[in-house]
């Protein structure tokens, strides 16, 4: 809701701190969100951590998944729907991608099986489970297995409430101080989400689910989903989001992300493909304006990644940035991205919410970083664009039936922060040998500058290589934002892939192409191009300019270390995906790829320099962000870590 004006006064007068659920920081030592606040700045003002003694910390305790109790063999002779070969070569619990909430005490976790959990944050004892027994229903959609990307708190200062989806599509919620059903809620507690989804089926092999938390407006639970990718069919369940009542999970609003006939945007979806086209969804995290009551969307492509071919159009509001009333679900403006998206290049991430001044003039702002690796940057009230963006010329596509669009948006500022285009420049180049194979299979596929569209195979070419690739720069981890500063923290990787076009085999398949992708594109089982792979970057948004870029780490011992590389001097090669966390004192990262010493750390980073301060080896791959908070008057930092169970760690100072 709008601050009133003598409230605005107070803060004016009395230097009050902003509210801890705002777009500003988390400000008073708890961390409520999956990006910390409702605007997913990621940034925490604590500071007693910092470059003078992140070396000291020191394991406080460890927490194992409640996943871990389950045999999972049992499980799947208990539950004949929990197929393994529906989607995933296996049954994993080990992708506990969750960031824990910290609220009063008691941080609150969501694990891959889709279970709760509360636990006190001082000893890591577990207060409450939650179990909604998801997995009798199967294996989740995505191709990713069970993963569950975190959950949603709400509170009126009397009642708390903790709220996640689930890998069978349902919206549960539990009290956050006993763990027991909201029966009032729903039916028993839980919101059926697949009910008036067209084509949505909990039916093995499940088509929809939820991977990543809910985000709470006041009073209003908005929700997205994910929805199987790589189908066969362009008859898919659309992304539609919604709004539910937090006391009783009444549907409060409908957003169609593929509007339906008469409404706005439906002519972009020509020969009437709007009503069995899918996806379009909203897979990743959400931001929200607490004070403006506006929740901010980055919807997904749509059916299917690489072919659009039976929905010829710009396919609104597929691969756009969408701003709506949380109240109504009403939109009030957007903007797409990618027209007609054919290289899988969706939001990846929450766009992050900030106050910065450009040219003397203050701006509420709202930052999206995407896949190939570009900054978009709105007046987040308005949607105009902080600095023009320019719709440019790009290449058509060949393939039969596409209709590729002529333009793409391209912002004049920021600089793009990962290399968009690729060419025999771009090669890996540490010896001759390497560079002539690396060449040899640039030789054997199309490639050029971003947008150049997928290929069928011939007999000159496998297909387009692409870059950045459908996997990367940024990935569902996202940005993270210095509130006091403006300046935005991007970690990406440039991975290079192959998108190709297939005949599906199956005989009722309905799409004419599928894709046909790869990232093994590995002259000699090295990388195809130049590092670094992995990188942060740091753009002033007061003024739309990169700050620095760094490689985050010395790379991936399996290249370092590969024999055709024997004596070469190698500069540092970068890590893949570094997950980010901006303090008062530091930016701190978890580095997913190990080191050459196998560990993985814990980074700790002059925030405006990128300058290595001090690593933390941890015991394991970190997988979910680091998130920081207070107990009992000490600052301390959590993290998941892969394992069998999986783990929750925490560190603190001694």
């Amino acid at each position: 809701m709008k601050l009133r004006n003598s409230t605005f006064l107070a803060l004016l007068i009395f230097g009050f701190a902003p509210s801890a659920n705002g777009q500003t920081g988390m400000t008073d030592g708890d961390w409520r969100y999956f990006g910390g606040d409702s605007g997913s700045s990621k940034y925490s003002s604590l500071d007693q951590i910092g470059a003078e003694n992140f070396a000291q910390l020191e394991i406080k305790w460890r927490w194992q998944s409640i996943d871990a109790r389950f045999d999972l063999e049992q499980l799947k002779s208990e539950y004949p729907n929990l197929r393994i070969e529906n989607d995933v070569p296996d049954v994993s619990i080990n992708g506990l991608k969750s960031a824990p909430l910290a609220v009063d005490g008691v941080l609150y976790v969501s694990t891959p099986l889709y279970q709760a959990a509360a636990i006190d944050a001082q000893t890591g004892e577990t207060l409450w489970s939650y179990d909604p027994r998801s997995y009798a229903s199967g294996i989740p959609t995505m191709m990713l297995g069970f993963s569950s990307r975190g959950l949603a708190y709400w509170s009126d200062g009397e009642r708390s409430r903790v709220v996640w989806g689930t890998g069978d599509g349902y919206l549960v919620e539990v009290d956050a101080q006993s763990g027991e059903a909201i029966r009032e809620f729903g039916e028993d507690g839980r919101v059926d989400l697949i009910a008036g989804i067209p084509r949505a089926r909990r039916q093995a092999p499940i088509n929809y689910s939820v991977t990543s938390a809910p985000i709470i407006v006041d009073d209003v639970i908005i929700v997205g989903a994910a929805i199987s990718d790589q189908p066969r069919y362009k008859e898919m369940p659309p992304g539609h989001v919604r709004g539910f009542d937090v006391h009783t999970g009444e549907l409060l609003w409908t957003s169609h992300t593929i509007p339906q006939d008469g409404e706005f945007g439906n002519e972009t979806w020509e020969n009437r493909s709007w009503e069995y086209s899918g996806h379009t969804n909203v897979w990743t995290l959400m931001s929200a304006d607490n004070e403006e009551g506006i929740v901010y969307l980055p919807v997904g492509a749509p059916t299917n990644d690489n072919y659009g071919g039976h929905r010829l159009g710009d396919n609104l509001f597929g691969n756009s940035l969408v701003a709506l009333d949380a109240t109504t679900g009403e939109r009030i403006w957007h903007f797409q991205m990618v027209h007609h998206d054919l290289w899988d290049y969706d939001p990846p991430a929450a766009p992050n919410l900030v106050d910065i001044n450009v040219n003397g003039e203050p701006i509420k702002a709202v930052a999206q970083v995407t896949k190939h690796g570009f900054t978009f940057v709105f007046d987040r009230l308005t949607g105009k664009p902080v600095w023009p963006i320019e719709e440019r010329p790009v290449p058509a596509s060949d393939v039969p039936g596409e209709r590729a669009s002529p333009t793409q948006p391209f912002p004049t500022k920021p600089p793009p922060f990962e290399p968009q285009k690729l060419g025999v420049e771009q090669l890996i180049d540490f010896t001759p040998e390497l560079r002539e194979s690396a060449i040899a299979m640039l030789e054997q596929h199309r490639y050029g500058d971003i947008f150049t569209p997928p290929s069928l195979p011939s007999e000159t070419s496998f297909g387009t290589i692409h870059v950045p690739g459908y996997i990367g720069g940024a990935s569902w981890m996202g940005a993270a934002i210095d509130p006091e500063t403006g300046i935005i923290y991007i970690p990406s990787v440039t991975i290079p892939s192959r998108s190709g076009l297939a005949i599906p085999p199956e005989d009722d398949a309905t799409l004419n192409y599928v894709r046909n992708v790869t990232t093994n594109l590995r002259p000699r089982g090295l990388p195809l191009i130049k590092p670094p792979y992995g990188r942060i970057t740091a753009i002033d948004l007061n003024v739309g300019e990169i700050l620095w870029q760094v490689a985050n780490g010395m790379g991936s011992p399996s290249v370092r270390n590969h024999s055709a590389l024997a004596g070469v001097d190698l500069p540092p090669l970068g890590n893949g995906w570094d997950q980010v966390l901006v303090t008062k004192t530091l930016l701190i990262s978890a580095q997913r790829t190990p080191n050459e010493d196998g560990s993985y750390p814990l980074v700790a980073r002059d925030k405006l320099t990128g300058a290595t301060i001090a690593e933390l080896a941890l015991p394991a791959q970190p997988i979910g962000p680091p998130v920081t908070y207070l107990s009992n008057g000490q600052q301390q930092i959590a993290v998941t870590m892969r394992g069998t169970p999986p783990e929750l760690l925490v560190v603190g100072l001694p």
